[in-house]
């Protein structure tokens, strides 16, 4: 791996690789076509599934309020124990995320060649499965008598559903990074549908004025029957003749002097590095990183960048942009504005942005617009900040002072973070050796991870400066 020094005529064309399915037929005979569009529709319903249940679990937010309060009014240490795991509960909750999520994808890399895709992903649902299974028990139990003890066991089910969530999303995808672009994104879409249905159920139970524990029962059995969809979906994967195909052409792999007749590989890599990290992929059992990294440095830091900057500004800054008629005390601009035009509409526009990549795939993975398109999108900061963010501390300046700018900037800021964001995902896996395209895919998760988590401390910082 230390002498692989790719060449500018070592990588396909922007767009070759990534229109035309893997030409795998070169050592097989014919290629199946994906009936009915089982794997798509399979791979649309594992990417809602990945992220689904912890959305839902973030959306009953007034749940955990009322479960955290009930102890909060006595007096003396006790009391105020309990009120400030209540008011700092998100950052408690992003913590015990984040952490874990880092932590798990490393392993997982280390993993790739030594445990097999389908144990890490049957294992990580079957955990989830356990873990809210309790969680909605727990709906339905007197805790206000050991509202402490509460908090821990709901922390420790974090950390067990955030790893076992980041193990799946990110085997998950290594895998699909074997099938052709359009199931990979599939799955990405699919992860953005999640949120979106996420958004829509928020605003429903907005309306229904449901009661806060019913809400959070409809919430986690929802979350408990889409992981148990998840788990039946996927043990439907390898029946279909499509998918066996792809599976075990990466399972298995031609011989390389199959796969080399002319000195490259179908991604057009050259010989030396396919077959170095093809041998070191099977004699250390750790995927080679080095080549990995040489290959992706670029989409790794656009891909970093895009959720950087996305979540810097969703949720923490453009839920707390109020409409400039709030004191009308119209149910639009009080009750109905931030769930409309802050997460509906952000998950929304992400979902169509995702969406729009099944028939665009512009600019290509060596193109120097994409950077220069990913760090545009630092401009969304002023405009959000501009916008009537309150409460204001320290920037009273308003110069977007209609209803209609926020709503347009959220628009773009969805759209370009599916678009771009899932462009940069496919990318990855695709302009790497073949037999390295699942470990590329952990490594690119592991960018998208990283980019939450240093943007997420970043957006503590900014809040405080406006």
């Amino acid at each position: 791996a230390s002498t692989m020094h790719p060449t500018a005529d070592s990588f396909p064309q922007d767009e070759e690789p990534l229109i035309k399915e893997p030409s795998v037929n070169r050592y097989s005979h014919q290629k199946p076509s994906d009936r009915l569009h089982g794997a798509y529709v399979i791979f649309f319903l594992l990417g809602i599934g990945s992220l689904l249940p912890w959305n839902f679990f973030i959306t009953a937010k007034h749940y955990w309020m009322y479960k955290l309060q009930n102890c909060s009014d006595q007096a003396g240490p006790a009391g105020q124990a309990t009120s400030d795991l209540r008011d700092f509960f998100e950052s408690y909750i992003s913590i015990a995320s984040t952490v874990p999520s880092v932590l798990c994808l490393i392993g997982n890399f280390l993993l790739v060649n030594k445990v097999p895709a389908s144990v890490r992903i049957l294992s990580s649902l079957f955990v989830m499965l356990a873990i809210f299974l309790v969680i909605t028990v727990l709906v339905k139990v007197d805790t206000s008598t050991w509202t402490t003890s509460f908090f821990a066991i709901t922390i420790v089910c974090v950390v067990i559903v955030s790893s076992a969530s980041t193990i799946f999303s990110s085997s998950i995808f290594g895998l699909s990074s074997c099938f052709p672009m359009r199931n990979l994104q599939a799955l990405i879409s699919g992860q953005a549908m999640g949120g979106t249905i996420s958004a829509v159920a928020s605003l429903i139970d907005l309306m229904a004025a449901a009661d806060v524990m019913d809400s959070a029962l409809a919430y986690f059995l929802t979350a408990d029957i889409f992981i148990v969809v998840c788990i039946m979906v996927y043990l439907l994967l390898p029946r279909l003749e499509y998918s066996r195909y792809y599976m075990s052409s990466q399972k298995e792999g031609p011989p390389l002097a199959a796969m080399l007749p002319n000195g490259s590989t179908e991604d057009e890599v050259e010989p030396g590095s396919t077959i170095n990290a093809s041998v070191l992929a099977k004699n250390n059992g750790i995927p080679p990183l080095r080549p990995i990294l040489q290959k992706t440095a670029l989409l790794g830091f656009c891909l970093f960048y895009v959720f950087f900057i996305s979540i810097i500004i969703f949720p923490s800054l453009s839920s707390n942009i109020e409409s400039v008629s709030k004191s009308s005390g119209s149910l639009w601009s009080t009750k109905y504005f931030a769930p409309l035009t802050s997460f509906l509409l952000y998950n929304f526009a992400d979902w169509c942005g995702r969406q729009i990549t099944a028939w665009i795939q512009a600019p290509g993975p060596k193109s120097k617009l994409l950077p220069v398109l990913v760090l545009l999108r630092t401009i969304f900061l002023p405009l959000f900040i501009l916008s009537n963010y309150q409460p204001r501390a320290h920037i009273q300046t308003v110069v977007f002072s209609q209803d209609v700018y926020p709503v347009i900037f959220t628009v773009l800021l969805g759209l370009s973070n599916g678009y771009l964001g899932t462009l940069v995902m496919v990318y990855g896996p695709k302009i790497v050796p073949k037999e390295l395209a699942e470990a590329s895919g952990v490594v690119m998760t592991f960018y998208l991870v990283l980019g939450l988590a240093v943007g997420s401390a970043c957006s503590v910082l900014i809040v405080h400066l406006v």
